[in-house]
């Protein structure tokens, strides 16, 4: 593990891989942190990618920034991640949140991108009864701490049957969730809640995309991937069998195959 400072933040990283490998970014959701990218990390360092994988800012081991943090923020933390390795461009991706905050990367650093991999996340702007939903979370959170909701929501972030068929994996998504600070999961759900619409953003990107979708996701549904790829002509989209929320960890050999096979085919001759 290593770190930077980036603004006012130290935020912790992990970067593996040959230092010439093509660069891979990838971004966790809320509320967890780099270790759940670990089966990919495994699978992609093997095939020779270089994998770099931060804590965002409120997450894991890197360090609180209370009140409000917006998707810009995490984005401008990536830039200056790249910058800090000496990376100029990045196949950039993420999960959940991470795929928003992937999304803003590409609104606000398009020049660094050299393809997105955006998996079980969605592009309009946060509702009316979002916001409510997250500034009320982000209350309850504070007030609670993390135990209740990371209870409440397990068989949602995992297909319930993934729940008890997959115990190891379980535990890891719940420990992550407990682990994580009330007031990072707060400010990160503030920001959230003020997001925009990626739409227009997406529908300009020229680089490759990869669309990946659990065929049980409770949050994003198929048809909600089916409509980012009507977004994106070129795009791929891969519905991944026997996942819910969390394809990488659930179903981690299908979901490693989907994506070497995009690095391979559609991005490593571009880079």
């Amino acid at each position: 593990m290593s770190h930077f400072v980036s603004g006012d933040c130290t935020v912790h990283y992990d970067d593996r891989g040959p230092s010439d490998g093509l660069p891979v970014v990838l971004v966790h959701g809320h509320p967890f942190n780099r270790t759940l990218w670990t089966p990919s990390v495994e699978a992609l360092t093997a095939a020779g990618y270089r994998v770099i994988t931060p804590d965002l800012r409120g997450y894991g081991d890197s360090d609180v920034t209370p009140g409000k943090v917006f998707l810009s923020g995490f984005a401008d933390d990536l830039a200056a991640l790249l910058d800090h390795l000496g990376v100029e461009r990045a196949v950039v991706g993420g999960v959940s949140m991470g795929g928003q905050i992937t999304m803003e990367f590409q609104r606000s650093h398009p020049r660094r991108v050299l393809a997105l991999v955006l998996s079980d996340t969605s592009t309009p702007a946060e509702t009316a009864e979002g916001r409510a939903f997250r500034n009320a979370l982000a209350d309850r959170l504070l007030a609670e701490g993390m135990d209740g909701y990371a209870a409440e929501v397990i068989d949602k972030m995992l297909a319930p049957y993934n729940v008890t068929a997959l115990p190891e994996v379980a535990a890891h998504v719940l420990g992550m969730m407990r682990s994580t600070d009330p007031e990072g999961a707060a400010a990160a759900l503030r920001g959230r809640a003020e997001r925009p619409d990626y739409r227009e953003t997406l529908a300009g990107v020229e680089a490759p995309v990869l669309i990946v979708v659990g065929a049980d996701d409770f949050y994003i549904p198929v048809s909600s991937a089916e409509d980012m790829r009507r977004l994106v002509p070129h795009a791929t989209l891969a519905v991944i069998d026997r996942a819910g929320h969390l394809p990488g960890v659930e179903q981690p050999g299908r979901f490693n195959a989907v994506l070497l096979d995009f690095l391979r085919t559609r991005v490593t001759g571009r880079a």
